[in-house]
């Protein structure tokens, strides 16, 4: 594994020019492989939840409660859309931000988008127990999850990159993410 991201890692050296940023569901491994990845990559890494607290001065949960979804959306688009205007990075998104119009269509106008996915069975592993996922705190995560990845895994489809988180340590989800970076910088110059 250590071979094939130290093979990968000089193909990619220089050539990206807009924020990788990461869409998927709660759970599929967005700030972990982010994380990795923009070490491989030498470049920052942001998490725009991390962001929107900064910026808010609070957390997605009690600004959820206070405000609601739709105050937490458009709070969220505004912070992506600060972050979008700065240097490239890579950049961990929550689950719902791909889904917003207006927050999709600047990151397919400014950035890379990469869709990490995964399986309902995982994201289930991953996120169960956790207290700071406010969708997941409206009933039985399983249901709630199913729905959201019919609903969204369509708009996800949309990102430039998909690539498959598996139950594997997060590395073999960087090989991926940076093969896939690859395959699309070389398409574009083509």
């Amino acid at each position: 594994m250590a071979d094939e991201l130290a093979r990968l890692a000089p193909q990619l050296a220089g050539r990206i020019s807009r924020t990788v940023v990461l869409v998927g569901l709660m759970g599929a491994g967005k700030s972990c492989v982010g994380r990795r990845l923009a070490a491989r990559l030498g470049m920052d890494f942001l998490d725009s939840d991390v962001e929107f607290e900064a910026a808010s001065g609070s957390t997605i949960s009690d600004y959820f409660a206070r405000f609601g979804e739709p105050a937490f959306r458009e709070g969220e688009r505004k912070v992506i859309s600060r972050l979008l205007d700065g240097p490239p990075v890579v950049l961990a998104t929550g689950g719902g931000a791909f889904v917003d119009p207006a927050t999709r269509e600047r990151i397919k106008r400014t950035g890379t988008s990469v869709w990490i996915r995964a399986d309902l069975d995982l994201l289930l592993k991953r996120t169960v127990g956790r207290d700071h996922r406010p969708l997941l705190k409206q009933g039985d995560p399983k249901e709630i999850l199913g729905r959201l990845m019919e609903a969204r895994y369509p708009i996800y489809a949309e990102a430039d990159i998909i690539v498959d988180s598996t139950d594997e340590i997060p590395e073999a989800t960087v090989i991926r993410v940076m093969a896939g970076l690859i395959e699309h910088l070389n398409s574009e110059s083509k």
